[in-house]
């Protein structure tokens, strides 16, 4: 889906001021760049973003993790301990309409941009405050990364074996997700103010993004008050017949959840005979052992391609559970906006990185640019503020910029 040239996109005309950095708070960001939103990242001189060098291969600044999460947006250096850095940052928030930080609760309020101090400036803001676990409580303080978030929410303890215990996600499932969920916030505020001409404080947390991305779990719990255990790779509902098995060359999920489609695993698999034995759900879970000892041998007898066919053809859902190399190369995503192809900055050579989560016509999301170097646009910002070049050479000269 190509954008249309004169296609007016959801957030085009919007300026956010952007604080923030790691995961969470750029990706969130990023979505709303790809929606037409001017985003003005500010950065630490010299060091920037933490992400910029995270799991790099190399030291240009631009590791994969921010070449991904920093789309569209432009950078202005600044040190924000410096006495003159709040001329600049308020002369960008009168002109702003959303502001969104993610440091430790406390810490942008004692470097003077916290919400009270913006609105002053800004009565109408949108201001949006990323944290691990809220700006208030007895954990509003605490530290929090990804992997401790998906411990302390109990995502670890409805994942993994119950012979080898809990297991974390393989990606940064909470980071993204909160991303995801702050674009929402944001936008939908953005769109109250301008019902009501009303700015908005948003207070957006990991753990209560963690407890919406188990909300049927944790319901299932806090209605029947029983714990869920741990079911490796079966269904959430513990029938044996929506499992991963064994090929003869991969691995294949199959939920086979309805009963013509538990009827028709047996039948493809030759069994069609014991249907009428296992025919009852919840026999099926009494009995999981003894299905899983059909149900394994003779998966595992035959090629992955051989069961993706053979499954679909009688609607039994499978997949194959395929590595990142194979995702990366399927079709599907010629017809869809996932993947963007983007010129490295300070380089020569095209990358190909993660965008946007969905499509639109018209006007779809769409990459303004490649993600910014560190400080690369803070003489145009500073420019379009009114200083003068000689303003700008002598904040260099004081280390403001």
């Amino acid at each position: 889906m190509s954008p249309e040239p004169n296609a007016t996109q959801a957030l085009t005309g919007l300026r956010i001021l952007d604080f923030t950095q790691v995961l969470a708070g750029p990706f969130a960001t990023q979505q709303l760049a790809q929606l037409g939103a001017q985003v003005i990242k500010i950065e630490q001189p010299v060091t920037g973003d933490m992400t910029r060098g995270l799991m790099a291969a190399s030291s240009d600044g631009m590791s994969p993790s921010f070449l991904t999460c920093n789309l569209g947006k432009r950078s202005l250096a600044l040190d924000l301990k410096h006495p003159r850095a709040k001329e600049i940052i308020f002369k960008l928030v009168s002109q702003a309409d959303a502001v969104v930080e993610n440091f430790k609760p406390g810490t942008i309020e004692r470097l003077g941009f916290g919400y009270d101090a913006v609105k002053a400036v800004k009565p109408d803001i949108v201001y949006a405050s990323i944290s691990g676990f809220g700006q208030q409580g007895p954990r509003a303080n605490q530290p929090a990364f990804d992997g401790a978030i998906q411990a302390f929410a109990g995502m670890m303890s409805i994942s993994g074996h119950p012979e080898t215990g809990p297991v974390r996600s393989g990606y940064f499932s909470v980071d993204m997700s909160t991303a995801l969920n702050a674009a929402f916030s944001i936008t939908a505020a953005l769109f109250r103010r301008h019902v009501t001409g009303e700015g908005q404080r948003i207070d957006i947390s990991m753990l209560d993004t963690a407890m919406m991305m188990q909300a049927p779990q944790m319901t299932a719990f806090t209605v029947n008050d029983v714990l869920p255990e741990l079911v490796g790779n079966r269904s959430p509902t513990k029938q044996p017949t929506s499992n991963v098995f064994k090929s003869a060359d991969g691995h294949v999920q199959i939920i086979a959840m309805k009963e013509a489609q538990v009827l028709n695993l047996f039948k493809v698999l030759g069994h069609e005979q014991d249907y009428a034995k296992y025919s009852d759900p919840s026999t099926r879970l009494k009995l999981a052992d003894q299905i899983n000892a059909i149900l394994q041998p003779i998966i595992a007898s035959q090629t992955t391609e051989h069961w993706l066919q053979t499954f679909n053809e009688v609607g039994v859902p499978v997949s194959a559970i395929q590595n990142l190399a194979q995702v990366a190369a399927e079709a599907q995503f010629e017809h869809r906006l996932a993947f963007t192809e983007i010129n490295r900055p300070g380089g020569e050579d095209k990358v190909r990185v993660v965008s946007a989560s969905h499509m639109a016509n018209p006007a779809p999301p769409v990459v303004q640019s490649p993600p910014p170097t560190l400080g690369a646009h803070t003489g145009d910002i500073l420019a379009e503020l009114g200083y003068s070049p000689k303003d700008i050479d002598q904040m260099r000269e004081e280390h403001l910029i």
